[in-house]
């Protein structure tokens, strides 16, 4: 019973009304510089949401800095009605994130250490529970961190050429920021094991086989193919309803972690959040009249 009534109180707020945007600047970056930049498309593609790495020096590996940036960022999107699919990607050709930044991270105490991965395993939480859709473009290497970051994520692209892996247990170390939780959910046990075990890197063409990845495709000149397939992906998602579209990622989400007859009981609360909507009844509409309908978040 409790956790019926923490997911219908989350439930009911995530579906209020999504028409009051909140603006997020490029233009003014968080404290910590520009190491992740927030663009908001516009015409067609109004409602996606790029979030850019850009820490190209390190390679968008995770400093403290840029942790504590990332997280302001998201808790700013959480509130971003406008916002309806977010894609997060690299603007730095050739690699996504190689994880976190060693050399920062060698001359942390131990102390320093264990709450610096506690902070990073939180921020991939915060992606993961983002209310909306969210897509990971890997145009380049995602390693350690790097991938357990696109895990937390609803939805993988990659560009076959791209490498990927948790390659911690090179460092006497274990994916420490979510990695053997949801791999081996993603994938099973025992394949997560293996590729943990023995820290192997893949292509996204492998990744594709294996279900690492939803969709491969081939990289372009301009290195930014999986984030073109991203973008298809986000144009897909764009006209259909949006409180709809946040209820099913709540009820998938939440109800992959219960068994199965909680399952159909956290689907019952997560319906009943759409059905006083107006989108509910716009859609309806536009069916009985054979239009494309035109849904508000209400």
């Amino acid at each position: 019973m409790y956790l019926m009534n923490k997911i219908a109180r989350f439930s009911r707020q995530i579906a209020r009304p999504l028409v009051a945007a909140r603006n997020l600047a490029v233009e003014a970056p968080l404290e910590g510089g520009n190491e992740v930049l927030i663009e908001r498309l516009e015409g067609a593609q109004k409602g996606i949401t790029v979030l850019g790495l850009n820490r190209p020096a390190a390679k968008n590996s995770f400093s403290r800095g840029m942790v504590d940036t990332f997280g302001e960022i998201l808790e700013e999107i959480k509130k971003d009605n406008g916002s309806r699919v977010v894609v997060l990607r690299s603007l730095t050709p050739g690699i996504f994130c190689a994880g976190a930044d060693l050399k920062e991270r060698k001359g942390m105490s131990t102390e320093e250490t264990s709450e610096f991965v506690s902070n990073l395993r939180n921020l991939f939480i915060s992606i993961e529970q983002l209310p909306m859709p969210v897509i990971a473009a890997l145009d380049g290497a995602a390693l350690g961190g790097g991938l357990e970051m696109a895990l937390a994520c609803d939805i993988r692209t990659a560009a076959s050429n791209t490498k990927m892996g948790l390659v911690e247990t090179r460092l006497a170390i274990i994916p420490g920021a979510g990695g053997t939780q949801r791999l081996p959910r993603i994938l099973s046990p025992s394949l997560a094991k293996e590729l943990i075990f023995t820290a192997r890197v893949l292509d996204g063409s492998v990744a594709k086989e294996l279900g690492l990845v939803s969709h491969v495709v081939s990289q372009n000149e301009k290195n930014d193919a999986a984030y073109q397939q991203a973008l298809k992906l986000a144009e897909e998602i764009l006209p259909n309803g949006p409180v709809g579209v946040r209820m099913a990622k709540l009820a998938i989400d939440k109800g992959m972690q219960v068994d199965l007859s909680t399952g159909y009981s956290i689907e019952e609360v997560c319906y009943a959040q759409v059905i006083p909507t107006k989108d509910r009844l716009e859609g309806l509409a536009a069916f009985a009249e054979k239009r494309k309908p035109v849904y508000k978040g209400e």
